[in-house]
């Protein structure tokens, strides 16, 4: 990925966000797999800025520390540093704390850290207006039927930028206007900061603006350009946990709105659950209420039954999964079939053809390619063949209370319901196990292992 030199992203996300009634700081909340900051980096990472800049506040080094520890997680591979907002009086002095970051850069892109919805084929573009039209500021705006609470962007008879009216100070006139601004923007580096030194403390709280910066630039006969973008929902920021759940439903509807296109069918896709780095192939179909998250890849062919959980794992063509299974950190091969209510736990990889049934755990353990667990059974650090057979109730007694052993089948054994292995045994090609047996010992190959005990029938005497 070539960066690009003269370009930097700051992302803003210094606030306490008090409406989220949370301890937790409003850009580590969760939303479509990720917190709403890890979003926001993958979008900034795309358009391949020289570096990225967090600017942090509220909560500083807890949030820095779990930025710090998730990158690779959320493969953010351009450099990131982490700038500190002394006082958290507006965005003003946000932009201010910051200048030691973006003063080495020609331009900086300014994102709001509480807006995930935003694209980075509409930054793009953003950053293109601005380059075409020569400005020194391009402001990112949308139209909305609501403009309560929002900025407005007045423009003066010519269609130009004028400036930004702020509810608090907005006539019935200025009211009225939909077009606002979105908190994003593109600033030429040099006159920002030249503009940001003749800010004053506003209103009742003494904040300082950003957004006076642009009026600024204007009385300075500086460029100012407006960018609208189509969807309004992309300037959609974050301040509570109402609005947190509105913006991971409209992200859920674009993400699989993209599937849909792309040949994946949803009975109900309203009560579909999808992350956004998930893959699914085309003709597969999933069923409602699952969720399906991290870096899940499911084949084509496929289906996903209702009420399903599938994380961090493979699904490879042609595998069914049934109701209620719930699946992370797996592998399930081609032609599978899993569940109704099973459990993949970690590790576990279903080889082509292999059948695991209803109330079956599998852990840490190979199924074999055309072996069947249909039923009622924990299957844990196994290696399995091809073509076993396990019956209802068997168990691998893995754990002895302070190590984990394993258990080794090989191909086309049978072994009968309500067996318990326990570890390490090793069972040799073809060998069978009868119903009931607790095996202690390795049994060879092609032969009948029976472990229990006689049984014994007594006569019950008269009056005894």
């Amino acid at each position: 990925m070539v960066a690009k030199k003269n370009l930097c992203v700051l992302i803003l996300a210094g606030g306490k966000g008090t409406r989220m009634k949370s301890s937790l700081p409003k850009p580590l909340h969760n939303i479509c797999g990720g917190p709403i900051l890890s979003h926001i980096l993958k979008t900034a990472q795309k358009l391949k800025p020289a570096a990225i800049g967090v600017l942090t506040g509220h909560q500083s080094e807890f949030l820095k520390q779990t930025v710090k520890d998730n990158l690779n997680n959320w493969g953010i591979k351009t450099p990131v540093e982490f700038l500190f907002q002394k006082e958290l009086t507006g965005s003003g002095t946000a932009a201010k704390d910051s200048v030691p970051f973006i003063k080495k850069y020609d331009r900086v892109l300014i994102l709001a850290g509480d807006a995930p919805l935003v694209k980075a084929d509409t930054l793009k573009n953003l950053i293109k207006t601005h380059e075409a039209k020569r400005a020194s500021c391009t402001v990112f705006t949308v139209t909305v039927d609501n403009p309560y609470g929002y900025g407005r962007i007045i423009k003066a008879e010519d269609g130009s930028f004028k400036k930004i009216v702020e509810q608090s100070e907005a006539d019935a006139e200025t009211a009225a206007v939909k077009e606002v601004n979105s908190g994003m923007y593109v600033f030429d580096t040099a006159p920002l900061i030249k503009m940001l030194a003749l800010l004053r403390p506003q209103g009742v709280k003494k904040e300082y603006y950003l957004t006076d910066t642009l009026g600024f630039l204007k009385q300075n006969s500086y460029g100012v350009e407006v960018f609208n973008a189509e969807d309004f929902t992309e300037a959609m920021g974050i301040n509570s946990k109402k609005q947190l759940a509105e913006a991971a439903k409209i992200m859920r509807a674009k993400i699989n709105d993209k599937f849909m296109e792309e040949g994946v069918t949803f009975i109900n896709p309203e009560v579909t659950y999808i992350d956004p780095e998930v893959k699914i192939g085309a003709d597969s179909t999933v069923y409602p209420n699952c969720y399906i998250q991290g870096k899940t890849v499911i084949g084509e062919n496929c289906v996903i039954g209702p009420d399903c959980w599938i994380e961090n794992s493979k699904i490879e063509d042609g595998a069914v999964i049934k109701s209620g299974s719930y699946i992370t950190d797996s592998s399930v091969g081609k032609n599978c079939q899993v569940g109704p209510y099973a459990h993949l736990r970690p590790m576990a990889v279903l080889k082509e053809g292999s059948k695991v049934g209803n109330y079956v755990e599998i852990k840490k353990a190979v199924i074999g390619k055309g072996s069947k667990v249909s039923h009622l059974t924990y299957i844990g650090d196994t290696d399995m063949g091809a073509k076993v057979n396990i019956g209802a109730g068997t168990i691998t007694c893995n754990y002895d209370g302070v190590n984990k052993f394993k258990t080794v089948i090989g191909d086309e054994v049978f072994v009968g319901s309500n067996t318990n292995f326990v570890a390490p045994v090793k069972i040799g090609r073809g060998a069978k196990i009868g119903a009931g047996s607790t095996i202690t010992e390795d049994v060879p190959s092609a032969v009948l292992a029976i472990a229990r005990a006689r049984q014994v029938n007594l006569n019950k005497k008269k009056g005894k």
